[in-house]
């Protein structure tokens, strides 16, 4: 038996199903899988878990129509207007991994002040994976370390590791992906080596508390080798 996660990773899959099940257009649905994610986020802060990362928009998101691209990107400054405020006061850190030169300099601005207001606070990192994919991810910090000048052949695992967007940050020990799928979707590829996978038909929009100590619950049945025995 072993606790709770410190590093909760999350694919919230499923908004836009919920929305069609209810026949609302896909952005309902995205909309209403934002406002779980802060609601999210305080049951993490709950149960004591440090990290939480989250797949929010996807470097494969951008081939969508234009009328949902626009609808997603919208969701990111919808989110901190409505609550960038409580997560400061709640003193939850504030990261996105992603290629964020793709973002509109006035959002980037603003979530690059974020970064940096949140920056001392201890009480959640909440990592927000945005215009992300693992591995462009993978290529964006190889060419970052050639750039640098640093011998590749020199890489090892853990200077890799140190120079990607999670630098700092341990590796997630449990990923829950909502919606049914039963895939990563190139979803933090290298950091998921060794985290143990839930899977859920529950669409995120209809996620609950109670889904999430089951999850836990289920979690701590695992025995973690990280085959070493």
């Amino acid at each position: 038996m072993q606790g709770l996660p410190q590093h909760l990773a999350v694919i919230m899959d499923g908004n836009g199903r919920w929305a069609r099940a209810r026949a609302l257009p896909r952005q309902f649905g995205h909309r209403r899988g934002s406002e779980k994610l802060y609601e999210f986020s305080k049951w993490c802060v709950s149960h004591g878990v440090r990290y939480l990362t989250v797949y929010a928009f996807s470097t494969e998101n951008w081939q969508r129509s234009e009328e949902e691209v626009k609808a997603l990107l919208n969701l990111l400054p919808q989110f901190l207007d409505k609550h960038e405020a409580e997560l400061k006061a709640e003193r939850i850190r504030v990261k996105l991994f992603g290629d964020l030169s793709r973002l509109e300099p006035k959002l980037r601005q603003r979530v690059e002040a974020l970064i940096a207001d949140s920056r001392e606070f201890d009480r959640l990192d909440l990592n927000i994976c945005f215009s992300y994919g693992a591995r462009d991810e993978l290529v964006r910090t190889i060419r970052k370390l050639a750039a640098s000048g640093q011998d590749l052949s020199q890489i090892d695992e853990n200077s890799l590791s140190l120079a990607l967007d999670s630098a700092g940050i341990p590796d997630p020990d449990l990923l829950i992906r909502t919606g049914g799928e039963l895939r990563l979707s190139n979803f933090l590829l290298w950091q998921l080596a060794y985290t143990e996978l839930y899977f859920t038909d529950k669409l995120w929009p209809d996620f609950t508390e109670a889904d999430l100590i089951e999850a836990f619950n289920d979690y701590k049945k695992r025995q973690r080798r990280f085959g070493r025995r």
